[in-house]
């Protein structure tokens, strides 16, 4: 399935690797212009060649109100008003209850609850009435997972953003939606494991867990953020689509 996207200014928090390279990459050759953001400027400009279709790269951390103010600085000048935003970096580790760390508590909250407030709050007088705004949510939202509680609970966070948002954002027509993957084939989720043998038993738990029998690849999640992002889904707004195989549903 494509969707027309020419034309659209599309702008992906952490669209250097994983879900977030897998989007920018379908926003791109739907005929956005995409501008991608990532810590590590290597990474980032092998991202910007991969997505290729003008592509921009702008280095920074979403965690950094500088560097949000930065990144909304480049689209002004180069591409805005602003189409479509998916806030997308996030992250997390495995701690259970008894060892959770201050340190980590912080961490996961301040990257995926509030930076992506502040992503979404900094960009709004970029966003063009009828924008799509698109959260990066998580089958933890509704399916807890051992040792996961904090990173739940803020993908958690994220659903209840978008049931308010769609509120304070009515009079604007501004739609958003949260995509919540499930176990995909990402750096991120391989990082969860030390060694390779670590990574294949974890890779064989999830997809033994998936209807389909397999994790996701990361243009998957693309694909339905092409669609969230399109006229198509006009009419969808304050949803959290399940991307997952059929996980989250039994």
């Amino acid at each position: 399935m494509t969707y027309d996207l020419t034309n659209k200014v599309a702008v992906v928090t952490g669209g250097n690797s994983g879900i977030g390279l897998g989007i920018a990459q379908e926003l791109a050759e739907q005929g956005a212009k995409v501008f991608v953001t990532g810590r590590r400027q290597e990474e980032l400009d092998a991202a910007v060649k991969l997505i290729g279709h003008g592509a921009v790269g702008v280095q920074g951390d979403v965690t950094s109100f500088a560097d949000l103010d930065h990144l909304y600085d480049v689209v002004q000048q180069h591409g805005a008003p602003i189409d479509i935003l998916v806030a997308n970096a996030g992250g997390g580790a495995f701690q259970p209850l008894g060892e959770i760390t201050e340190e980590e508590f912080d961490r996961t909250f301040g990257l995926n609850v509030k930076a992506t407030l502040f992503t979404v709050q900094k960009a709004l007088p970029l966003l063009r009435d009828g924008a799509s705004i698109i959260l990066t949510g998580s089958t933890t939202s509704t399916r807890s997972e051992p040792a996961f509680s904090v990173y739940g609970a803020t993908k958690a966070a994220i659903r209840n953003f978008a049931r308010s948002w769609i509120l304070d954002l009515r009079d604007r027509k501004l739609r958003v939606n949260v995509i919540a993957p499930g176990a995909t084939t990402t750096p991120g989720l391989k990082g969860l494991a030390s060694t390779d043998e670590q990574w294949n038993a974890l890779e064989g738990e999830f997809a033994a867990r998936v209807p389909l029998g397999r994790l996701a690849d990361p243009r998957e999640i693309g694909k339905v953020a092409a669609f969230l992002a399109s006229d198509a889904a006009s009419y969808v707004n304050g949803v959290e689509l399940f991307v997952d195989g059929g996980f989250a549903q039994i």
